[in-house]
This record gives structure tokens, sequence and C-alpha cells, in this order.
């Protein structure tokens, strides 16, 4: 039947196939074969509008192969991992991203069966799973840069997650100390963690910065430390120093002079000996481990009677709060903390020593009005686990 050949014209045709419905066909601008488009149409004049769409994407060089995205989601995603760069503990955490709550929904099918509405639709039950918002907000980002690469591999068109929000969270506001009570929690731990405690929140150096510290770090004269490397620890239990993330993690701290004798006395009684020994180590002399460490924490937050929701990076967060009434400027503070990013480092260079150690002074006469008791540890106490 004349009408079931279809009507040709210069660029492709369309036909009337045996159900009715009309299928679209063209040239393949790479390899010149002709190939039917992804689905059919009821109606003619359907047909001829998509025809037309794809012709117009072709010549303006935005036509894609819609077979590209048939690649398996799985194989895509493992391939992907593999070839980043990464730290071993941000790859480890990808992995188990991945593994948990990306690989279930969208492994077993292929790259282009990501769509806008499935991403919404497996977001919107990992909420409702109970799975926390920030692993979510995780999730939905490794998700976004996987298929980022995928649009720039020419797989798929465009980035199916687009909604909007969804890779940010509202950081609920964490609690901040006074001094009294963050010498109330220094005090009422075990004294080998006093120091720790104090320099959390006088420097706001991070746990693992503070684990990773060396007594050659330590400047008495000065009074700063300085952050060359931080402690971090697989899922295995292996501890390994790493470099920071910027320039501006690399970064000395000055600390109150407020805080020169328990520095001083914390070095001699509790470090590791020489100049590459680890100043903070854990109660058997080994490496200091969050989890050798969290008992100590619990207690000594029970006991100072503090609230039950303090987590120990709190302490960084107290100190950030602090140092702003002592007067640090915003880029004072983005420097002191060590934030990663372009703008941080360019401020850390023209930062002068001399405004952080006004900070850290200022942060010293806060210990001495705030009822911080600065006494230092009894020998006997010294001797304690």
């Amino acid at each position: 039947m004349a009408n079931k050949r279809g009507k040709r014209r210069n660029f492709g045709s369309v036909r009337q196939l045996p159900s009715g419905r009309w299928q679209v066909r063209y040239r393949d601008p790479e390899t010149g074969q002709l190939r039917p488009a992804e689905k059919t149409y009821a109606t003619k004049t359907d047909a001829q509008v998509a025809l037309t769409h794809i012709e117009s994407d072709i010549v303006r060089g935005q036509w894609s192969d819609p077979d590209a995205g048939a690649v398996n989601f799985a194989e895509y995603a493992t391939a992907w991992l593999r070839d980043r760069k990464l730290a071993d503990r941000t790859r480890e955490r990808n992995e188990s991203v991945m593994r948990l709550h990306i690989l279930p929904t969208f492994g077993a099918g292929s790259v282009a069966d990501v769509t806008t509405a499935r991403v919404r639709s497996w977001r919107g039950k990992l909420l409702a799973a109970g799975v926390g918002e920030p692993t979510v907000v995780k999730a939905y980002q490794l998700l976004r840069a996987l298929m980022n690469t995928a649009v720039d591999d020419e797989l798929i068109r465009r980035n199916p997650c687009r909604i909007k929000g969804a890779d940010r969270y509202d950081v609920p506001e964490r609690p901040v100390l006074t001094v009294a009570e963050v010498f109330a929690v220094a005090d009422s731990i075990a004294p080998r963690y006093r120091l720790l405690v104090l320099l959390a929140a006088f420097t706001t150096l991070r746990f693992g910065e503070l684990a990773a510290l060396r007594r050659r770090d330590v400047d008495l004269e000065g009074l700063t430390v300085t952050v060359r490397r931080a402690q971090a620890e697989l899922q295995d239990g292996r501890l390994f120093d790493k470099a920071p993330k910027s320039a501006a993690g690399v970064r000395s701290v000055s600390f109150p002079v407020e805080l020169l004798d328990a520095v001083a006395h914390h070095l001699e009684h509790f470090a590791t000996p020489g100049r590459d020994g680890h100043v903070f180590v854990g109660p058997q002399g080994g490496q200091l481990r969050r989890s050798n460490f969290r008992d100590d924490w619990v207690k000594a937050r029970k006991a100072a009677g503090v609230t039950a929701e303090l987590h120990f990076h709190d302490l960084r967060h107290t100190g950030n709060t602090l140092a702003s009434t002592a007067g640090a400027s915003t880029r004072e503070l983005m420097t002191r903390m060590g934030h990663s990013s372009s703008r941080a480092a360019l401020i850390y260079q023209h930062m002068t020593s001399d405004r952080d150690r006004a900070i850290a002074d200022r942060l010293g006469a806060m210990i001495q009005g705030g009822g911080g008791a600065v006494a230092q540890t009894s020998e006997k106490d010294a001797a304690g686990p």
C-alpha cells in the first residue's frame, strides 16, 4: 500500500506500520546507516514533527546517539569511581554510598534509564526510609557528578539530577559552650586529654588535625601550633596521615598565652618523645583514635553537666564563635579554621601573624574573665590513665 511505504523527503522519511502507528527513519550522522527513531507516533503529523526536530538537532550539532546511554549503569559507575583521583578515605565513603544507596535502585538498568522522575522518586524513598538527610544529600551529589560525566561522554544529553535544593540541607544549630563550660569539660576528662579539649576550643583544630600533631608542630616561644597533616581512619581500622585538601589547610594557629603552661605540662607528661613524637596518644601509648577517646569524652561531658548533644567537633564551632566575639573578621576566621577554598587560601597569604596573635590574646582575656581554671593537673593526676 502506498501510504505504508511513506513519503520520502530530503531528510529521512516517515511510514505507517502495520499496527497503524507511524515510524521515523533517518541517516545516522556518524555511521551513515539508516536507523529508526526511538519511538513511534500516533499520527503522521506527530512523526513529521519529530523528524524535523531530529534534523534540527543534527544541523546544530546537538544530536546524540540514542543507543549511547544503553551502557549498564553499574558497570559505568564502577569504572567511573575507579578512575577518579580520590583520597583513600574519600574513596571509601563514596564506594559505600554508591553500594548502599545508589546501585540498589539504578544498578540493574542503563545510564539512559536514569530520569529526573526516577531520581526524584529515589531521593524521596531514601528520606522516607529514615536515611539521614546528610547521607541523602551526599548520595544525590555523587549521582549528579556521575551523570555529569555521562553527559561529557555523550551517553546522555542532559543530567537528570535537576531537583532544586537536593544538593544541600540545613545544618541544625550546634551548641556553643561558654569559656567556663570548656574548662569544665577539660577538667572532667582524663588528664592526657585535657589539652586536646582546650586546643580544640581555642585553636579550632579538627580531631584529625590534633591527632596528627607532632612535637615539632608546637612552638612554645611563638605560641602556635602548625597543621601540616590530618589523621584519617579507614573502616578496617587503618590509620594514616594525609595532606590537607588545600593550601589553606596548612596553617599556623596562635593559642592564648594562658594555655602555655598547659601545653608545656602536656608535652612533658603525655606526648611521645622526639621531635616527630605524637602530641596526643591513646591510653596505652598508641595512636589516638576516636574509638579510644569516645568513652572518655562522653563521661567528661556528663560530669561537666553540659548538653548531651555536644559532639567533640562542636568545640571547633565554639572556638569559631568565641574568636568572632573576640573581634576576628570573617576572613581571619576562615584562615584560622583552614577553610579549603581558593578564596580562603588567598586570604591566608595576606593575613599577618600579628593579627592572629591579637585574636589569641583576646581569647586569653576571655579565659581569665570566664572562670577558666588554668592551674595545672597535679603530678599525681598526671600519672592517671
